[in-house]
Order: structure tokens, then C-alpha cells, then sequence
């Protein structure tokens, strides 16, 4: 009986050994995948039209998950310090109000004095519309293209952003749910940076940087 008893646990110990060698590199693939979503690179897909002309509905957007630290993973807690955040960058990130996974444009860093008027940006008192294009803004070296024909959506009269946050916006102003809504959003709190344009519904495979 023991004979019998020792030979059955010695086929299974071989049959689990089998299967586990099997199994183990696609496990282990699996498991990088997971960590390097969580830490270094993931994919949105846009669902509406809140950044337009930027980014259109059903556009897949390669993020950067690395780009202002990189997280441990799994966790929000930054192991290694990345990027500043920097006005233009488009990011994403959670709102604020409900926990929904939003895209948008950080318009204003810490510190900053924001002006909005008719859709249209002032920055510590410099307007951001390049001349005699109103609808085109300038973010360092970025130039952005807004959607103005629904409008510009509510105005901002005056507001200091508050340390360890970021004012974000849509480029639609008019069509945008955003930061003149729920308010500013800590910039430990970004998800990543939105780097390309890698899918368009109309066009398949582009590559269009943001």
C-alpha cells in the first residue's frame, strides 16, 4: 500500500512539475505585462469630444506612466522621481468628482494666475492666443488648436492654482467637463502623460505626438 501511496504522489509531483514548466514562462510574460502596465506604459481610449480638436472620440493614446515618476507597482508611491508636470502637457487622471478617468490639458501649474475669458487663457497676466488666430493658444513650444464652436464654456475670473496642483481643461472649452467644474487636481495624483495618437477611428495606425 505504501509502495502505491508513494508511487501516485511521485506521478503527480511529475505531472505538476510538467504542467508548471508549461506554464511558467507564460505566467511570468504575464506578469511583466501587468507590472509594466501598472508602471511604465498603458493605453486610453478617448471617449468624447472634450479635447477636441486634439483628440477626437475612440482615439487610442499611448500614456506614459513613468513620465512624472516611476511608481511602484501596483501603488501611487513614487520610488523615482520623473518629469515636472508643465502647462500643455495633456495627462490623465481621475476625477476629482466621481473617480472617472478623464483626459485633458494642465493650463496652469502651482502658483500660477489663470485668466479664462470666452474660452480664451491669460497666464500670470500674458494671453496665451497667438495673434490674430483666435483659435489657436501657445504652450511653450506647443501650439494648440481649441474647439470654439460651441463656445467657450464658463469663464474663470481670477484664481490662484495652489501648491502640489494643476489646473486641467479641455481644448473643447465649450464642450468640456474639467477643472472649471471640480477644481484643480493634485499633480501626484496624474496618472501619466498622454505622449501620441497611435489608433484613429476614420485613419487606423497614425502616430500623432501630443
Amino acid at each position: 500500500m505504501n509502495a502505491q501511496i508513494t508511487g501516485s504522489m511521485s506521478a503527480s509531483s511529475r505531472n505538476f512539475n510538467s504542467v508548471f514548466k508549461d506554464w511558467f514562462p507564460s505566467l511570468l510574460l504575464l506578469l511583466l505585462m501587468l507590472v509594466a502596465r501598472s508602471t511604465l506604459a498603458d493605453h486610453y481610449v478617448v471617449p468624447s469630444g472634450s479635447m477636441e480638436n486634439t483628440l477626437l472620440p475612440g482615439d487610442h493614446v499611448l500614456v506614459n506612466k513613468a513620465a512624472y515618476g516611476l511608481r511602484l507597482p501596483f501603488t501611487d508611491r513614487v520610488i523615482w522621481p520623473g518629469d515636472q508636470v508643465e502647462s500643455g502637457d495633456v495627462v490623465i487622471f481621475d476625477s476629482p468628482e466621481n473617480g472617472v478617468r478623464l483626459v485633458k490639458r494642465v493650463v496652469a501649474i502651482a502658483g500660477d494666475h489663470v485668466q479664462l475669458r470666452q474660452g480664451k487663457l491669460m497666464i500670470n497676466g500674458v494671453p496665451l492666443q497667438l495673434p490674430h488666430q483666435p483659435t489657436l493658444e501657445q504652450f511653450g513650444e506647443r501650439i494648440v488648436e481649441l474647439n470654439l464652436h460651441s463656445g467657450g464654456g464658463p469663464d474663470i475670473n481670477g484664481m490662484v492654482v495652489p501648491p502640489g496642483q494643476v489646473l486641467a481643461l479641455g481644448d473643447h472649452r465649450g464642450n468640456s467637463h474639467d477643472g472649471r467644474f471640480f477644481g484643480t487636481v493634485p499633480a501626484s495624483l496624474l496618472y501619466g502623460r498622454a505622449s501620441a495618437v497611435f489608433w484613429r477611428s476614420k485613419d487606423g495606425p497614425i502616430w500623432q505626438e501630443l
